[in-house]
């Protein structure tokens, strides 16, 4: 926004003796792109390998003020974790292209008045940015990284604008609102936790309220109302099922926001998918315990790597992607 499943579970792991990354090249080549839509322009990055017609990634950021580089404006510091998982796929021969949403840092500009955003609007722009890539002609074939709640915007573009493969990481499994309600479990007062069910129930019907106590105007305010509408009409799993391509399902087990219970509900949905689960990655994909401080140092702390275990589960699932006749 504007303003800010173990049984019959195979769990994918890849052999760790095999450098499917190799060897540490160069920088990647950044470029500037945009996509120029009716609204304004949406900004982002293109990070290319050394040479040659290669696949690349659309990496889709999470929700809230994220930035292509995975960073937050309402957080402290830089993560950086988008901005090494481009490096880390350039150093493995794929191009990936990020950006920042519209209404975030660089494609700020490119935001509608909140009351007429919707949660399409950034699966449209998602779509767009797959079909421009498509016809580049520097790329093989396009796939999609949705992180969070990237991931429900990247599976909803994959299969609206035909990609090759796709790829959840930290995405959850049920409806937005069944996540909202286990988030506030217990951490309302009676009063307002009858009122945030009356509105909550209400805006998944498709229905605004008028009624909103101040406490809950934050996340229930009337310009936003529309929105949440739009976003809470999708099911992630539904529409997962729905995706005929090859898919990857990624989550780690110390992300303190999203379970690996998630990524197995997510995985039930469609049996097919591959699910690699990384022992030790948190929610900004770092390598970290379930130990308060230092899952919050993370989030702000660009030094950290990536944990060890993602990219090879990435890079041999999108090196098994068949190839796309164009």
């Amino acid at each position: 926004m504007k303003r800010s499943i173990k049984a019959g579970v195979v769990r994918w792991w890849m052999l760790l003796t095999v450098a499917v990354v190799g060897a540490a090249q160069a920088a990647p080549q950044e470029q500037p792109i945009n996509l120029d839509t009716p609204g304004g322009s949406v900004a982002g990055t293109l990070a290319l390998p050394a040479a040659g017609k290669v696949p690349v990634v659309l990496i889709v950021a999470g929700s809230g003020p994220t930035d292509r580089d995975g960073n937050s404006a309402m957080l402290p510091g830089h993560n950086d974790s988008l901005k090494m998982l481009a490096a880390a796929l350039a150093d493995a021969g794929f191009a990936s292209m990020r950006y920042d949403k519209r209404g975030i840092a660089a494609s700020r500009a490119a935001a509608p008045d909140e009351s007429a955003l919707r949660f399409d609007t950034y699966v449209d722009d998602a779509a767009a940015w797959i079909a421009k890539l498509k016809a580049d002609p520097r790329f093989s074939q396009v796939a999609v990284l949705g992180h969070s709640e990237g991931a429900l915007i990247g599976m909803l573009a994959a299969r609206q604008a035909g990609a090759a493969a796709y790829v959840s990481v930290a995405g959850v499994a049920q409806r937005p609102g069944a996540v909202l309600r286990r988030q506030l479990a217990g951490k309302l007062p009676p009063d307002l936790a009858a009122a945030n069910e009356r509105i909550l129930a209400a805006i998944e019907r498709g229905e605004t309220v008028a009624d909103v106590p101040p406490p809950l105007a934050a996340m229930y305010r009337p310009s936003v109302q529309p929105y949440l509408v739009s976003w809470m009409r999708y099911d992630p799993a539904h529409e997962l099922a729905a995706l005929r391509m090859p898919v990857l399902i990624v989550q780690g087990t110390t992300d303190i926001q999203v379970g690996v219970d998630q990524a197995e509900l997510l995985k039930a949905a469609k049996p097919d998918a591959v699910l690699a689960v990384i022992p030790g990655m948190n929610h900004v994909l770092k390598a970290v315990p379930l130990e308060p401080q230092r899952q919050q140092a993370s989030y702000g702390d660009p030094a950290q790597p990536l944990a060890p275990q993602l990219m090879p589960a990435i890079v041999g699932f999108l090196r098994g992607v068949p190839a796309v006749q164009r």
